[in-house]
């Protein structure tokens, strides 16, 4: 099941990761998982949010420079070995994770991750009966 996400390109200077969150604070958008990687001369802040279009034209207008991609989002016990458990099904069926990252909520680890073949991923996902997370209910968490 793919769900938008925004990456966001970010100059590495104070404030910029406050004006995003102002901005979509203002238009009611809320974040619901987020990851910063960084450079020296900038940063990607990856984030799922709760309406991907109007965050989009939001930031769009506010200048910044961004992208939706589509994403996979799935849970698992938040458990040791877990994970690995998920991560094995993919990469013995030679599916290449470009990044991912994840939040747990209790019992309950959520994941995301953005594969090279997102039809792939999701249909081997799919067989394994592995949680996946509907992309409006990745929108609210």
């Amino acid at each position: 099941m793919l769900a938008k996400q925004l990456s966001i390109f970010l100059e590495n200077k104070s404030g910029r990761l406050t004006e995003v969150t102002e901005a979509l604070g203002e238009a009611g958008v809320n974040l619901s998982a987020m990851s910063i990687a960084d450079n020296s001369d900038f940063g990607i802040l990856r984030c799922i949010v709760s309406d991907p279009d109007k965050a989009y034209q939001v930031l769009k207008a506010a200048g910044f420079a961004l992208k939706v991609t589509d994403v996979i989002g799935f849970t698992c016990p938040n458990t040791p070995g877990s994970l690995a458990v998920v991560l094995k099904y993919l990469s013995d069926n030679g599916v290449f994770i470009e990044y991912m990252y994840s939040f747990s909520q209790g019992d309950y680890a959520n994941v995301v991750i953005r594969p090279t073949d997102l039809q792939a991923c999701d249909k081997l996902l799919e067989q394994k009966k592995v949680d996946l997370i509907a992309a409006n209910d990745l929108y609210k968490l």
